[in-house]
């Protein structure tokens, strides 16, 4: 029978946590004891063990996290317990987060005693058994499915079998942040700590004073990676030095976003090294009080957390005097309804007081008067997990990688039209194309490449001429762009960029808290103005035309007032997808405007549809289907559209089995 990891669902952390609670304390102890002689080497034993380099019997892998579960891992999971259980093997299955691969999910593993562990990719329940009988019956590798095989400095490896690291890609990466998702057991501390995990926070609250922290913080360069680009020790410092008799520690977990995942996949994959990034922070700047702010739909990122804070906790490692420092630190969760306005941080802190949240003049800052008017530091997840990496290792290894002023990685959520979207962690410098194509494989359906919008609704696009831009915090604001949290979208030629303005104009207008006046009125206005732009003539009456022309105009004098009289950061951002896209992609729009054409064929209202009549073979489907009756003619003869009638939905394009329907 298969020995099945427990439901990693269940909040009741200390029914499911199967971990050694004496190996936890000898992991703990281990901290800040020395060991020696034999000690020492029942250490070692006990992180190779859990560090899985070498297993006693057939462990298999699963990556559960929400895009895991989304492509059907929960079915295979169901099918790999089935398939063991009917088999009568004995195995053990490890439920793990995302490995970053997103593209080829369900991603499953399998290692044998005496052999490294190999990935394999789309592992749907329908191919469980077959790809099992391979590997655990035959003792094979199906090449066809094979992912690559993790290196080990024990095990055998596989005959042909590549290797993961040299994926293309995982083999331009630098996964710092992401080392272990994927990997390890993310409901396990003891994996963590055999990974080297609280190891930092022991340096840090045993070794270094709270200035020292600081110092070595702000020696490595860390940015905030979850928007502009705050220098993370400076800001640390500003409530270090504040005198205040309570001070809180807040983690921007709400990624709001639109198409943004890593903040999610860190906590699902390797929550430890959040608390821990938690933990010495806090302890830097004096805090004893953290609240994590995650969104509510992030339910498996919420409990995953939860047990991981309750793990903490009984090893000594949060709560009152931490490994004997005397220090405290009380780690709160508290969840959030996914308002893109939270993100900003006066108006996060409001809302984790109870209160609507919307954003206030700026100063005070939240580092002198935040949250219940003490000092108070937000940064966001991946800024956090730097900080064990730092403490660590050293303030030179991290600014050893990156540019003069961009120092470390920056993890990305690399969607779109791309070929392998996923979670992507590089070095900050590395140039834009070197991710688009090398790591994600470029464009699919040899399509030709049209731009990168990054940086989410605050961001903008960058077009093909500017393809070999470093990634990095400066770079990127003189194409019109941002680094923002690190959403990734690329776009092939079959995307209006008109429409792609629209989509974010309409996302930040609704975002909105409607606080000051132009972020509340100046983005509807922009918005309205995109919605002339792409209207057809049909829908336009009395002094429409003269409306449309008057507006487009006005729309980069009224982005302009937007960004210098807004309240906030992301009200003084919101004209950013509008204005990328004007300075790059202006043929597209002078097209809408003076031609009343659409170039990538996406706007419905300004589409005109024709039926080519010698290819015509008057089959009537389209004349069936139309839901505006617009398509006339007899069966067996060719059949015309009415344009008056036509809505340009593209519904006779799409069900037409002659390519007799041409659009323009």
């Amino acid at each position: 029978m298969a020995e099945s990891k427990p439901n990693n669902g269940n909040t009741d952390w200390q029914k499911t946590w199967r971990q050694d609670p004496a190996a936890v304390a000898d992991l703990v102890d281990a901290m800040t004891v020395e060991r020696e002689g034999e000690a020492q080497q029942r250490h070692q034993q006990l992180l190779a063990k859990l560090r899985r380099e070498v297993v006693e019997q057939p462990t298999i892998y699963l990556g559960t996290g929400t895009c895991g579960l989304g492509a059907g891992a929960g079915k295979t999971l169901q099918a790999v317990r089935d398939y063991l259980e009917q088999r009568n093997i004995d195995a053990q299955i490890v439920e793990v987060g995302c490995i970053g691969l997103c593209a080829v999910e369900p991603i499953l593993d399998v290692q044998l005693p005496d052999r490294p562990r190999v990935s394999f990719k789309q592992v749907t329940e329908d191919r469980v058994a077959g790809l099992l009988d391979a590997v655990l019956q035959a003792g094979t590798v199906p090449s066809e499915m094979t992912l690559g095989q993790f290196r080990s400095e024990i095990a055998e490896a596989w005959a042909d079998v590549p290797y993961l690291d040299e994926h293309p890609f995982f083999a331009p990466q630098t996964r710092w942040v992401l080392a272990n998702c994927g990997v390890m057991d993310p409901t396990r501390i003891d994996e963590y700590m055999a990974h080297g995990g609280y190891a930092a926070l022991a340096k840090a609250l045993t070794q270094m004073t709270r200035e020292e922290v600081c110092d070595m913080v702000e020696s490595s360069g860390l940015r905030g990676r979850g928007g502009g680009g705050f220098p993370t020790g400076k800001k640390w410092k500003f409530a270090l030095n504040t005198e205040a008799d309570q001070k809180y520690l807040i983690c921007n977990a709400d990624e709001g976003d639109p198409g943004a995942f890593m903040d999610r996949a860190v906590i699902e994959g390797d929550p430890h090294r959040l608390v821990e990034g938690l933990a010495i922070s806090a302890y830097a700047i004096g805090a004893s009080k953290c609240y994590v702010y995650i969104r509510a739909e992030y339910p498996l990122a919420i409990r995953r957390l939860e047990d991981a804070i309750a793990q903490a906790e009984a090893a000594g490692l949060l709560g009152v005097d931490i490994l004997g420092s005397g220090v405290e630190l009380k780690v709160m969760i508290k969840q959030g309804a996914g308002a893109f306005v939270c993100g900003e941080e006066t108006a996060l802190i409001h809302s984790v007081e109870g209160r609507r949240g919307m954003p206030r003049p700026r100063p005070p800052f939240p580092a002198i008067k935040g949250l219940f008017d003490k000092p108070t530091i937000i940064n966001n997840v991946e800024t956090m997990a730097n900080i064990p990496g730092i403490v660590a290792n050293g303030s030179e290894w991290f600014s050893g990688v990156g540019t003069q002023t961009s120092k470390g990685t920056k993890v990305f959520a690399l969607s779109g039209k791309v070929v392998r979207t996923g979670l992507v962690e590089v070095a900050m410098g590395t140039p834009l194309r070197e991710v688009v194509f090398a790591i994600g494989g470029g464009i699919p359906d040899a399509k030709a490449y049209k731009a990168v919008q990054i940086g989410g609704p605050s961001g903008g696009c960058i077009p093909a001429q500017h393809l070999d831009i470093e990634i990095d915090y400066e770079s990127l604001k003189t194409v019109g762009a941002m680094m923002g949290s690190g959403g990734l979208v690329v776009m092939d030629e079959a995307t209006c960029m008109v429409d792609v303005a629209k989509f974010f104009m309409d996302f930040i207008q609704r975002e909105s808290c409607g606080k000051c006046i132009p972020c509340r009125e100046g983005t509807r206005r922009m918005l309205e103005i995109l919605e002339r732009i792409t209207r057809g003539r049909k829908k336009e009456d009395g002094d429409g035309a003269l409306e449309r022309f008057k507006g487009v105009m006005y729309l980069e004098r009224l982005a302009d007032v937007i960004k210098d009289t807004s309240l906030c950061g992301l009200g003084q951002t919101a004209p950013n997808p509008v204005l990328s896209t004007l300075r790059w992609f202006r043929d597209e729009y002078e097209a809408h405007i003076y031609e009343r054409r659409c170039p990538a064929h996406v706007c419905p209202e300004l589409l005109t549809y024709t039926v080519d009549q010698e290819l015509c073979k008057g089959c009537t489907l389209c004349a069936k289907t139309c839901p505006g009756g617009a398509i006339l003619g007899a069966p067996k003869s060719p059949h015309t559209i009415d344009m008056d009638k036509c809505v340009g939905c593209g519904t006779c394009l799409n069900v037409c089995r002659f390519e007799a329907i041409a659009v323009d």
